[in-house]
Parts: C-alpha cells; sequence; structure tokens
C-alpha cells in the first residue's frame, strides 16, 4: 500500500502529470460554460413555449367571453379541466365562489399578482397527494369573473434537474478519466525517463557502450534519445581517441626521447673533446625539434577539433593557393627524383581558413614526396610522378593529391587518418604519423571530408571542402 501511494506521489510530481492536469482543467472549465449556455438556452426556450401556450389559451378563453358570456366561458373551462395534460385552470364568480377548473383556489403566492407568476398545488388523495409546481397569470375577462389559466411545470423542473445531474455526473466522469489519463502518461513518461537516467548512470560508472533505448514511436522523446546517443557515440570516439592517443604518445614519443637520452650519454662519454659534445649537442637539438614538431600538430588538430580557430575564415581562391603551395615542393620533389604536375587554374572560391587548408595541402604533398619515391632500384626508367589537382564540384572544391609509391590498403584507410598511425610500409621514413590526422581534422573543422583512393599503383587523397 505505502508503495503504492509513493509511486502515485511520485507520478502525481511529473511534468506529464502535471500538463495532463492542467489541460484536463482548462477542458473541463470550458465544458462548463458550453453546458451552462445549453442549459440556459434549453431552459428560455421551455419557458418561452409555455408562456406562449398559456398566452393562446388565455387569448382564446378571453375572446370566448366576449363572445358568447360567462356561461359559455364556464363550459369550455371544465371541458379544458378535464382534458388530459399539464393544464391548469381556474374560474370564480364575483362571490369567490368556484365555477370550473381543476385548481381548488387562487394560489397565495400569485393572489394580487396582475402578472402572475410561479406556484406550488397538491394533486392526488391520501397516499397519492403529491406536491407539484405551476406557473399561470390572471385573465381578465369581465369584471368580478377571476380567471387563471396555466400549466404543470413539474416535469419541466424535474427534466431541468435530471439536465443539472447528467452534467454534474458528466463532470466528474471527465475529472476522473483525466485524472486517471495523468496518472497514465506521467507513468508512460516516467518509464521512459527512468530508462534514460539508468542508462546515463551506468555511463558514468564507466560503460560507455550503453545506450539510451528507443520506443520506436518516433516522439520528441526519441528524438532526444536519438540525440543523446549520437553525443554518446561521439563521447565513446573522443574517449577512444584520447586512450589511442595516449597509448601513441607513449609508444612513438619514447623512442626518440631514449634516443635523446642515449646521444646525450653518448657524448659525454666521447673522449673527442669539444667538437665530439658539439655534434651530440647539435644532434639531441635536432631531436628536440622534431619533438617539438610532433607537439605543435598534437595541439593545432587539439585546436581544430575544438573548433577553436573558425572565426579567422576568409574567402580566397582555392586554385591559386593550392598552385603557390605545389610550386614551394617543386624542388623538394625533383631532389627526389620525383615529377610534380600541378593541375590547378582559377578558382572556385570558398571560404576557409587560408592558413590550415594550405597546411593541409602541404602534408599531403609531403607525404606523397615520402613514399612516391621509386623503391624497386630500376634507372632509366621516367621519374614517378606526384599529382596536385584542383576541381569545382556540386558541393564545393575538391583537392586531390596522387602518387605511385605503395599506396595504402582498402582495409589500412580510415586508420590511417587517426593520430600516430604509421603503416608498416613506413616505418623506415621520419614522421610522427600525424599528417593525414591532421588533414582529416581541419576537412572536418570545415564540414568537408577526407578520402583515400586506389591510384593504380599509388595513393590518391581526396580533400573536400564546401564553399
Amino acid at each position: 500500500m505505502n508503495a503504492l501511494r509513493d509511486l502515485l506521489i511520485r507520478q502525481a510530481g511529473t511534468t506529464a502529470f502535471r500538463l495532463a492536469i492542467a489541460g484536463m482543467a482548462a477542458f473541463l472549465v470550458g465544458a462548463a460554460a458550453v453546458a451552462w449556455l445549453l442549459f440556459r438556452e434549453t431552459n428560455a426556450v421551455l419557458t418561452d413555449q409555455t408562456l406562449a401556450t398559456i398566452s393562446a389559451e388565455a387569448a382564446t378563453l378571453a375572446r370566448e367571453a366576449q363572445a358568447r358570456g360567462i356561461p359559455s366561458l364556464t363550459y369550455a373551462v371544465r371541458l379544458m379541466s378535464h382534458q388530459e395534460g399539464p393544464g391548469l385552470y381556474y374560474l370564480a364568480d364575483p362571490g369567490g365562489r368556484k365555477l370550473a377548473g381543476n385548481l381548488n383556489r387562487v394560489p397565495p403566492e400569485i393572489a394580487g399578482n396582475p402578472a402572475g407568476g410561479v406556484f406550488r398545488f397538491e394533486t392526488g388523495e391520501g397516499a397519492e397527494k403529491r406536491e407539484r409546481l405551476g406557473v399561470a397569470v390572471p385573465v381578465s375577462v369581465a369584471p368580478g369573473i377571476t380567471l387563471l389559466v396555466g400549466r404543470d411545470v413539474d416535469e419541466q423542473r424535474a427534466f431541468a434537474s435530471r439536465l443539472k445531474g447528467s452534467f454534474l455526473t458528466g463532470f466528474v466522469a471527465l475529472g476522473l478519466t483525466g485524472l486517471l489519463a495523468g496518472l497514465a502518461m506521467s507513468r508512460i513518461a516516467l518509464r521512459r525517463i527512468e530508462a534514460m537516467t539508468a542508462t546515463s548512470r551506468k555511463i558514468m560508472a564507466g560503460r560507455l557502450s550503453e545506450r539510451i533505448p528507443l520506443s520506436g514511436s518516433g516522439d520528441e522523446l526519441d528524438d532526444l534519445a536519438k540525440s543523446l546517443n549520437e553525443m554518446l557515440e561521439r563521447i565513446e570516439l573522443l574517449m577512444a581517441g584520447l586512450k589511442e592517443v595516449s597509448d601513441n604518445i607513449a609508444h612513438d614519443l619514447k623512442t626518440p626521447l631514449n634516443r635523446m637520452r642515449n646521444r646525450a650519454e653518448e657524448a659525454l662519454r666521447d673522449a673527442g673533446g669539444p667538437e665530439a659534445y658539439r655534434a651530440g649537442l647539435e644532434r639531441t637539438i635536432e631531436d628536440a625539434d622534431e619533438l617539438i614538431k610532433t607537439f605543435n600538430a598534437l595541439l593545432l588538430i587539439a585546436k581544430l577539433e575544438a573548433g577553436a580557430v573558425q572565426e579567422s575564415s576568409v574567402t580566397f581562391d582555392v586554385g591559386a593557393m593550392v598552385r603557390d603551395v605545389a610550386e614551394l615542393y617543386e624542388p623538394v620533389a625533383e631532389e627526389a627524383g620525383l615529377s610534380l604536375t600541378i593541375t590547378a587554374g582559377t578558382g572556385p572560391a570558398i571560404r576557409a581558413n587560408r592558413q590550415l587548408v594550405g597546411q593541409a595541402v602541404a602534408n599531403l604533398i609531403d607525404n606523397a614526396i615520402k613514399y612516391g619515391r621509386r623503391t624497386d632500384g630500376r634507372s632509366g626508367m621516367p621519374a614517378p610522378e606526384i599529382s596536385v589537382e584542383v576541381r569545382e564540384v556540386a558541393a564545393g572544391a575538391e583537392i586531390a593529391v596522387s602518387d605511385r609509391g605503395p599506396g595504402i590498403c582498402a582495409a589500412d584507410r580510415e586508420r590511417a587518418l587517426k593520430r600516430f598511425v604509421r603503416l608498416e610500409q613506413s616505418r623506415t621514413q621520419p614522421g610522427t604519423g600525424l599528417g593525414l590526422s591532421l588533414v582529416s581534422a581541419v576537412a572536418r573543422l570545415h564540414n568537408g571530408s577526407v578520402r583515400l583512393e586506389d591510384n593504380e599503383p599509388g595513393l590518391r587523397v581526396v580533400l573536400v571542402l564546401p564553399r
């Protein structure tokens, strides 16, 4: 019993229950107003009909008295008094003696009232004696003659009472229905809210794979659950990415730090004097510069993912920008034995962060130079080609950088866009595994995308930026 009471109290405090009760209260107020209007109009119609009937009969009897005299009027009243119906009549001579009618006397409620009115009268005898309600008006037919014409309105009063009772019963039924509906609605809403709460507690306990269940109704709670699930998926991905980054930092940065320490220790042990120390310090500075580049790239990716540089967007010619960046890498490509082909005319114009897009293009070209070199040792063959293309598409601008290197197999392409991922084919090359991750972060910042495709042979990376 206490559990049921606690459940009802908890449900009564829910927003769904309060809204249901508020709606039901507003409906009841409106229904009461409509019922009152209906009752008033119904009562007015019945009253008007009764008064019209009384007036018509009074006019008929008055004409009868004027045309044929009091005896004829007496006969007419006596005849009408014996008919079945609600008619009430009383006719008396100047001495007060009753001549005809089904009333025994002039009701005291209307005695001396020329406008008539409502009165009570009795019918039946003995145990069947009953008090009823009537309405009558006096009729002027001759000096000293008293004539009352009325109607029994007890049935009308009973009908009005039944109508009131029906309205009250309906209001009570509506109120109870609204209460039960409010409890049911609050129970349904509370059950779903409890499911969301239980899921959130599991997630706070560390089970990030939990998701809020959907009812399949497609209502606003389902929409909220979908949005929360999408947010949870994003959080899970970020947490997994954070764990992966932490593991990769511990793994990939441990080696250069150990190398720096070993070189410094080796320089201290070297008996070559100042020259050996100087060489050791120079190598240590080179290693430190590489580490600083790695951390700078990590900080830049973090800023990109946080959207901290979106306010610096400008409108620029992406074709001209890509051509300028690619031309800077032409000497580097020639030195590596590669040919760099640039296909970038004027346009299209996009609104983006020019510096970041330029950095992303530079990373793609740098990767193509690193991994697009010939590895088969054949001489006399044309230099492998690196192609940089810019073309306008419906979505905006598409920047493609292609090489003829070993490429990336389809199973590893999605993983290659993550931080610190360096595939086995590239372990012999210098780098941090952040180049493609930075490109992917730039694309996400600008609501674009990155695709890794097979260049047959080699790799083709496509950066799509919207207008």
